[in-house]
């Protein structure tokens, strides 16, 4: 059986850089950071003070007051960043065959930060009562973004959700590319949305150690590679891509942004929070996707990292992609633009695909920021793409993902060409 190709065609996101694919692409290429204090709560209790939270989102000016009151704010980012693909995919939704066209959505967390309220008012009242709203539930779980799209825009084809932690958005694309290399339908919205920003899931990830507690320097306070790491910041956000098979997008002459040649899933199978000291997993999953797309590590021009700024996790996915590359790996332009985003958990790979787009497209390579001192256990002669943008023409894009519990993923894009 020939498998179908797939083709981006439709981008929305709201970001912590931005709130559409224009802005966002602008401060990729300014190499703008998105952190800043925390306003969603009161944080001056906690360890860490300051995250990457989306500026100005207003979701009235996308859907009904009363409809919005429904929604936890990740299901909430969901139907704005799908409105917005929509939007730029200049698909006629009433023409065409709604059967055929579903969604595969992420979210590590779904919603927490409308759960969170409800059961500390139950216990403040003292009555024992459990006087929760109705909508208690449907914020909560995780599906419920995928579900709220679905009945949105009226989408009867397949329909479900994905939660594999930081790997969520990035696993939800593999999925919809897949269903769509197998004819099961014409196109897919995927991607992810996560409103991880509240006192629950701060405290929780300080508890770990897993959160960057530099206070003091919160808007540099992301650094991947960069020896003064002392953990990831915390965002939030929702990032939709239109995935098409190309036939279906060529007959209604779609704008094509990529085409997706190759994606790679594996578990580390070790350990709930680190990665395999070896990189086992994580050299694995660049190889399956690198078989996949039927190329060579030497065809990779960038690769996207995960690189969160924590101190194992970027050592040791430099250290995989050195040896499965080889010597082909300083020919190679490497960033992580989780110092401009911070981590944006189960959206981060929906929001990293678009920046893999964004170099196809403009031959910009964006930037790893807020770099000072390069950390002694990475090699130097490593092209990380520090504090400034480069030019350089990308033809294939790879893009790294990986989440607690040793889950991984990979996905290569490839600029489009007949």
């Amino acid at each position: 059986m020939e498998l179908k190709r797939v083709v981006i065609t439709g981008i929305g996101g709201f970001t912590p850089i931005g709130n559409s694919i224009e802005e966002i692409y602008k401060n990729l290429q300014a190499g703008t950071s998105g952190s800043g204090p925390i306003t969603r709560f009161d944080a001056s209790n906690c360890k860490t003070q300051f995250a990457c939270e989306v500026k100005n989102f207003d979701p009235t000016l996308l859907m009904d007051r009363k409809e919005a009151r429904k929604m936890d704010l990740f299901e909430q980012f969901a139907i704005a960043a799908t409105t917005q693909c929509f939007e730029d995919s200049k698909l006629d939704l009433a023409n065409t065959d709604l059967d055929r066209i579903g969604v595969i959505w992420g979210t590590g967390i779904g919603g927490l930060s409308s759960y969170e309220p409800e059961v500390r008012d139950f216990y403040l009242s003292g009555t024992g009562i459990p006087r929760f709203s109705p909508f208690t539930i449907p914020k909560l779980i995780p599906n419920m973004a995928a579900g709220q799209i679905s009945i949105k825009f009226g989408l009867r084809g397949i329909s479900h959700s994905v939660s594999s932690a930081c790997a969520s958005s990035s696993h939800a694309i593999i999925d919809a590319i897949n269903y769509i290399r197998l004819g099961k339908c014409d196109m897919l919205i995927s991607g992810g949305s996560e409103a991880p920003i509240n006192i629950s899931a701060i405290g929780g990830f300080n508890a770990m150690k897993a959160l960057s507690e530099n206070n003091a320097e919160m808007m540099t306070a992301s650094r991947p590679f960069d020896a003064t790491r002392d953990g990831f910041v915390m965002a939030e956000g929702g990032v939709a891509l239109l995935l098409e098979e190309l036939e279906h997008a060529k007959n209604r002459g779609a704008k094509i942004y990529a085409e997706i040649v190759g994606c790679g899933l594996t578990s580390d199978a070790y350990h709930l929070t680190a990665p395999h000291p070896e990189g086992r997993g994580t050299i694995n999953v660049m190889k399956y996707a690198l078989e996949d797309a039927n190329i060579k590590p030497s065809d990779i021009d960038y690769i996207n990292v995960h690189g969160t700024s924590t101190p194992i996790g970027d050592i040791i996915e430099l250290t995989s992609i050195q040896k499965l590359f080889g010597d082909d790996v300083y020919k190679t332009n490497i960033s992580s633009t989780k110092s401009m985003t911070g981590h944006m958990l189960g959206a981060t790979g929906a929001m990293e695909a678009v920046a893999s787009i964004f170099a196809i497209q403009t031959g910009i390579i964006p930037p790893t920021i807020n770099f000072k001192q390069l950390d002694e256990k990475i090699d130097s002669k490593l092209n990380l793409t520090t504090n400034e943008a480069q030019q350089r023409d990308v033809k294939y894009a790879l893009s790294n993902n990986f989440g607690f519990g040793g889950h991984n993923s990979t996905i290569i894009f490839k600029k489009y060409s007949e």
